[in-house]
């Protein structure tokens, strides 16, 4: 654990225990948004890797064509 957490988690052992449940179910909610976010976004880098590659592919056989910003 990190010293902030354990600074922060120290420092909420010091509210009543109502308060202490509050960021206690708090927390654990963030935690597990932040789980799935970083599960999401690691789903979306394989996929984003796969049109890059792709995109390479086609580029280098020709299959690609340069316009500029205004003609999109």
């Amino acid at each position: 654990m990190t010293e902030l957490l354990n600074k922060a988690l120290k420092e909420a052992s010091k509210l009543p225990e109502s308060l202490q449940d509050e960021l206690a179910l708090q927390l654990l909610d963030d935690i597990r948004n932040e789980i799935k976010w970083q599960s999401t976004l690691s789903k979306e880098q394989d996929k984003l890797n796969k049109f890059a590659q792709r995109a390479k592919t086609d580029s280098l056989n020709g299959k690609t064509k340069k316009i500029h910003l205004d003609e999109l």
